[in-house]
């Protein structure tokens, strides 16, 4: 009686969270503003302070010595609490609070790599055009490296300018260029490797980021339409998990309801 007692309680809190969830994603999915928009936005807000559930994440990570991800902190903090009061209500149900914890933090560590991961795919087009009018106005690699790092956006632009920082302590261009790539991904690999090759060997730089520019915008517009043919599937949870349980509600459920008051009478 008092496992379902607790089931009973647990669940639909457990689907409003996932409601919640959800809705917050296809929120921030919505349109969003240029890159230097964003990046001027960025600069001009205050930073915001970690929720009391990072903080707490961040403090049972740092006790157990490990490292987590800002984006699994709230997991991790908000884990903590609903695994003690699993325990206070049901020690049977603890471990399976923990791994759905678990489960969504690592599905939400997943999804900040896919943003970044598109955030780059989005600006590297413009990155790799300011490296070809770098290399078209006669700039080596060496320095053309801080002038886009000072003109690019999104997360590109803040592996540049780290890898810039880098090259100023006096690390090698070629090895300032591994940093940019560890830091976004593989889709910036093959300008990486072209930036590279022309620093090491001289080889001619245009053509090959005229192909990758070529390429990157390609990949770009792939994937817009992947997301417009995703949009459909999409919108079928909301549509079905939402909306026609409300038109059930306010439609079927009262008609039912009279016609059972009718026949108990």
């Amino acid at each position: 009686m008092r496992a379902d007692a607790a089931v009973v309680t647990l669940l639909p809190v457990a689907w409003a969270g996932s409601l919640v969830a959800l809705s917050t994603r296809w929120h921030a999915s919505a349109p969003r503003p240029l890159p230097e928009a964003r990046d001027r936005a960025a600069s001009a807000a205050p930073r915001r302070r970690p929720g009391p559930a990072s903080r707490l994440g961040l403090a049972l990570a740092r006790l157990c010595g490990r490292t987590v991800a800002p984006v699994s902190a709230p997991w991790l903090g908000v884990g903590a609490v609903v695994v003690a009061a699993a325990l206070v209500a049901d020690p049977i149900l603890a471990p399976v609070v923990a791994a759905a914890v678990a489960l969504g933090a690592s599905l939400a560590r997943r999804a900040e790599q896919r943003r970044e991961v598109a955030a780059v795919i989005v600006t590297l087009p413009e990155v790799v055009d300011l490296f070809a009018l770098a290399a078209q106005a006669g700039q080596p690699v060496s320095s053309s490296l801080g002038t886009v790092a000072a003109r690019a956006s999104g997360p590109i632009a803040l592996a540049l300018r780290d890898a810039e920082r880098r090259r100023g302590l006096g690390l090698p261009v070629a090895e300032a260029l591994e940093v940019v790539a560890e830091r976004a991904g593989d889709p910036i690999r093959p300008l990486v490797a072209a930036l590279t090759a022309s620093d090491r060997y001289g080889t001619p730089l245009v053509p090959a980021l005229e192909r990758l520019a070529a390429e990157a915008r390609l990949s770009r517009r792939r994937r817009a339409e992947e997301a417009a043919r995703r949009l459909p599937v999409t919108l079928l949870f909301p549509l079905v998990c939402c909306t026609l349980p409300a038109f059930a509600l306010l439609t079927v459920v009262p008609l039912v309801a009279s016609a059972l008051r009718a026949l108990r009478f």
